[in-house]
């Protein structure tokens, strides 16, 4: 049996520069899509290097020894960076998200988060600015990303089982270090903490319910993500997902479960509340359940892409604008192009033919 190859050259496919229009108005905090869709959220990855190798992310079949990373004079500085957060806040964002690759390998990347958090919205209100990891470096980061800061943070763990955690991630990094990433960030007050398991069917599902017990009562939520065709390289297949209906109703013969409203419109993670009052879970339904109607995320890559939809296919080089000696003003009218225009909904159109296109990996934009 031959080896699968895959062609590393699209993983990060040419992005046209957008058109600045002639004549735009300023931003008013109220831009929305063709779908009546507001802009919201943005994640940003600031890395698309990571020290793990999750074989549903980044599989060491493509992300080798080898493999061509970015290199520093290619990312966006922090300056850079703060800059256009500035202009999706002046859009109406009013959520951060930090990611990678795994963000804690950028250097210094306390500075960029005290410069994000000193930003404000139209308003005059703080943003909530939150970071996503797989904790590794979070024992050694913790105080300093509070004091710049952050305030809250949502690890990466898909299994408390240490073998079953080990051949997930590939790089044979036990269960133990990262629940002591999470004691560390509640100990700094970096909480509520969100605990995100992608579950795969045949892998870690018998995991599900243990995740559950473990973290009930402890202020954190558990969110359980369903195995999604992101990218090319993690070999989806529709029977490796567990729907998240089968997740809640096998928790809830353990521990009965009710449901409780987003706590906003756009909220991705459906929610369930225990009973007996030990804290909730969520579950995050982009295969079964699509939420297309009511996303408000926008991603930036670490090169300065933006992309509209977590399936993309294509991106837009916002970098080739900061680097082009155009005002914010500028910058600003095309992004609002560009998020009228919007009209993505691909979990909602999935088919044998969608989930064949090369799009975007997990691992460059962020999950």
């Amino acid at each position: 049996m031959t080896d699968r190859i895959i062609p590393i050259a699209d993983v990060r496919p040419e992005a046209p520069v957008p058109a600045i229009p002639e004549h735009a108005s300023a931003p008013t905090g109220l831009l929305s899509d063709a779908r009546g869709r507001r802009l919201h959220d943005l994640r940003i990855s600031v890395t698309d290097r990571c020290n793990f190798r999750c074989t549903y992310c980044m599989p060491k079949s493509v992300f080798g020894k080898d493999y061509p990373f970015l290199p520093h004079a290619s990312l966006l500085s922090f300056e850079e960076i703060a800059r256009l957060a500035a202009v999706f806040v002046a859009h109406g964002v009013e959520k951060l998200r930090l990611t990678g690759g795994e963000p804690l390998l950028r250097k210094n990347i306390e500075r960029l988060i005290a410069m994000l958090a000193a930003l404000r919205t139209p308003s005059g209100a703080p943003l909530d600015l939150t970071l996503t990891t797989n904790a590794s470096i979070l024992p050694r980061k913790a105080r300093a990303l509070r004091d710049a800061g952050l305030q809250r943070v949502t690890v990466s763990l898909d299994a408390l089982d240490d073998s079953v955690f080990r051949a997930m991630n590939d790089v044979d990094f036990p269960v133990s270090d990262v629940l002591a990433g999470i004691e560390a960030a509640e100990r700094v007050g970096l909480s509520p903490l969100k605990i995100n398991m992608v579950v795969k069917r045949g892998v870690n599902d018998h995991e599900i319910v243990p995740m559950a017990r473990h973290f009930r009562g402890s202020g954190h939520i558990v969110r359980f993500i369903e195995f999604m065709d992101v990218g090319a390289s993690n070999g989806w297949r529709m029977d490796d997902v567990v729907p998240s209906g089968e997740v809640v109703r096998r928790i809830a013969e353990h521990f009965p479960l009710e449901a409780v409203d987003a706590n906003y419109a756009g909220e991705v993670a459906e929610r369930w509340r225990y009973l007996d009052g030990a804290g909730e879970i969520g579950v995050i339904s982009s295969v079964t359940q699509p939420f297309c109607a009511s996303c408000t995320r926008a991603r930036l890559s670490t090169e300065g892409r933006l992309y509209t939809c977590l399936f993309a296919t294509k991106g837009h080089d916002l970098r080739a604008l900061v680097r082009g000696g155009f005002s914010d003003e500028q910058i600003a009218a095309a992004l609002g192009e560009l998020w009228r225009e919007r009209s993505d909904r691909y979990s909602e159109i999935r088919s044998s033919h969608t989930t064949g296109l090369r799009k975007i990996e997990m691992s460059y934009i962020g999950g």
